[in-house]
């Protein structure tokens, strides 16, 4: 079998330093559910553990999120000129690709455009832990998540096989999100599409495939086309002390909150504050919002997708005028 003989030279050029994650607790169990459950050789999963590296530093990127910086420095580090140009020239080249996306799945080709910018620059930082390491310390050596984790890491082990990937070799972030969307073992497993027709399903290297399986993956999640994404809104007076709860926007506005444009006065809306250097603003996200937060559990994230979105679309516009 290729994957196997794949294993073994991966072992040779691993060396004998790479065997610190055999000694995490929790790694036989689930090698003999990984046996029990889906039909796993259990000496070649053995062969994998032995070889996965317990990496301290994922522990510590994971809890020092990039989203724990002021709302200023985190949304410069992502809407900036480097990532409009470069969102620019991706829209030039995929235009068709993209057109084709928002067409079938009803999710504006701007921020396909800007998800894949704010997650790896499209394509060109797509991260550079091994995702068996990444997901092997986080599911055992991170107690707050190991569940999802452990999760995550036996879909890894089914894609692995699935798609023949190497798993001693693939890189990933340092949570185990792979390819140019970023996309978790599981969620490519259920929303990864051969958006270019040739066969296969590669977010690894295939720009058209990132494409609509971005789209796929947030009208997956509850994409509603042609709703936007999240609304200005004016403060009268103090803010109210509790802006987490999603209230309809008569309740909103009995409070002082007044949105710029005009939304749905029935469905449930949460309002968004942001610090601006001395002062607050404030917006009322909508349903594809909060879409867009299961990519990334983040307000900044996705605030930042949304303003990169409108930044390029603004900027299109202008230049084909």
């Amino acid at each position: 079998m290729r994957s196997i003989m794949r294993f073994l030279l991966s072992l040779l050029l691993l060396g004998s330093c790479a065997a610190q994650a055999a000694e995490l607790p929790g790694i036989p169990p689930f090698i003999d559910e990984m046996v029990a459950k889906h039909q796993f050789k259990r000496d070649e999963l053995e062969l994998v553990f032995a070889r996965a590296l317990h990496r301290p530093a994922i522990i510590e990127a994971i809890s020092r999120p990039s989203t724990a910086r002021p709302w200023p420095e985190y949304r410069a580090s992502f809407v900036n000129r480097q990532r409009i140009r470069l969102g620019l020239e991706f829209w030039g080249k995929y235009r068709a690709t993209l057109r084709r996306a928002e067409k079938k799945y009803g999710v504006p080709q701007e921020i396909i455009v800007a998800l894949i910018g704010v997650e790896t620059i499209y394509g060109r930082n797509v991260g550079s832990y091994r995702v068996l390491d990444a997901l092997t310390t986080l599911a055992f050596d991170y107690p707050r998540r190991a569940e999802f984790f452990r999760s995550e890491l036996e879909h890894y082990l089914l894609l692995a096989r699935d798609q023949q990937f190497d798993l001693l070799s693939l890189r990933g972030s340092y949570a185990g999100a792979m390819g140019v969307p970023q996309f978790m073992p599981s969620s490519y497993r259920k929303y990864a599409v051969d958006f270019n027709g040739n066969g296969t399903v590669d977010l690894l290297r295939e720009d058209r495939d990132a494409i609509g399986s971005v789209a796929n993956y947030l009208l997956g999640y509850g994409w509603i086309e042609g709703e936007g994404v999240t609304v200005r809104a004016d403060m009268a007076g103090e803010p109210p002390t509790d802006i987490k709860t999603p209230r309809i926007l008569a309740d909103w506005a009995a409070q002082g909150v007044k949105p710029e444009k005009k939304v749905a006065q029935d469905k449930p809306l949460r309002l968004l504050e942001f610090t601006i250097g001395e002062g607050k603003e404030y917006w009322l996200a909508l349903n594809n919002f909060e879409v867009i937060t299961r990519y990334n559990n983040s307000d900044y994230y996705a605030m930042t997708v949304f303003q990169l979105a409108e930044e390029l679309k603004k900027e299109r516009a202008s230049a084909r005028k």
